[in-house]
């Protein structure tokens, strides 16, 4: 078992090494043909039509909508809501992302329970999960707006210092850290490219595109999915869905994104 660990851990890092420039040329012209022709039928817009519907309908003990979820521009208001995220909510006094504010609404408004509301939230390959569905529906109202996550309040603000040592932070079985593989500009895993998220114009295209429907997985998965898997895949301890770790992580990652147009829901591979 150790040896299968040790050698997992060099692959890795070969993995996330500078790939040669003109092999890698090649390959990334050939990747965003593929993801051209799959652009004009995104099927995560099947995800933003039920998360629509969701997001009108009576659930939960209360029998009510979220049509009145506040998500920082008032209540009900979803138009441009997503791209004023991760922020300050005085309502909980914590920083929040989309997806944790939707636990919160889903408890105060409809009466679930946070366990209940926190049930399965990840979608599966053939399988939808109903928050990421909802997550998909708002971050698309605000495709083509600006991302201006704020970071002036206290909180925010130590978000933000929370998020950058945790980006940096090395530990696992592997000594791995989320700049391992997004520290640098030039990596790939596999076929790949790894953005470098200290870098304004990599972190701008890549966070402003979650969520985002993956090929590979034939699924939509949101930004807390995709956090989750990469802990994971570094073989740290699980990432708690909505966690102040999650939340933070993502704060770090919106102040390198702000100014970038949010093309929510992406295609990945």
């Amino acid at each position: 078992m150790r040896t299968l660990a040790l050698t997992f851990g060099a692959a890795a890092l070969v993995l996330c090494a500078a790939a040669p420039a003109q092999d890698k040329d090649v390959t990334q012209r050939e990747i965003e043909r593929y993801r051209e022709l799959l652009a004009e039928g995104n099927p995560a817009e099947l995800a933003e039509a039920r998360g629509e519907e969701l997001w009108k309908a009576k659930r939960g003990p209360k029998q009510v909508s979220l049509e009145r979820c506040d998500l920082g521009l008032g209540p009900g208001v979803v138009k441009g809501a997503y791209a004023r995220l991760p922020r300050w909510f005085a309502d909980t006094d914590r920083v929040q992302d989309l997806e944790s504010r939707l636990v919160t609404c889903m408890v105060t408004l409809q009466g679930y329970s946070e366990d209940e509301a926190k049930k399965n939230p990840f979608s599966a390959p053939g399988r939808g999960s109903p928050i990421e569905d909802i997550a998909t529906y708002v971050a698309g109202e605000s495709k083509g707006m600006k991302l201006e996550a704020p970071l002036s309040h206290p909180k925010e603000l130590e978000a933000f210092r929370t998020g950058e040592a945790l980006f940096y932070r090395r530990a696992g079985p592997h000594d791995f850290s989320c700049a391992t593989c997004h520290g640098d500009n030039g990596r790939r895993i596999r076929l790949q490219d790894l953005p470098k998220l200290t870098d304004p114009k990599e972190a701008q295209k890549v966070f402003t595109s979650w969520p985002a429907y993956r090929v590979s997985q034939g699924s939509v998965r949101t930004m807390q999915h995709r956090l989750y898997d990469c802990y994971w895949q570094m073989r740290h301890p699980e990432l708690d869905y909505v966690s102040d770790a999650s939340i933070d992580l993502q704060v770090f990652m919106a102040k390198y994104a702000s100014g970038g147009v949010v093309q929510a829901p992406g295609l990945k591979r």
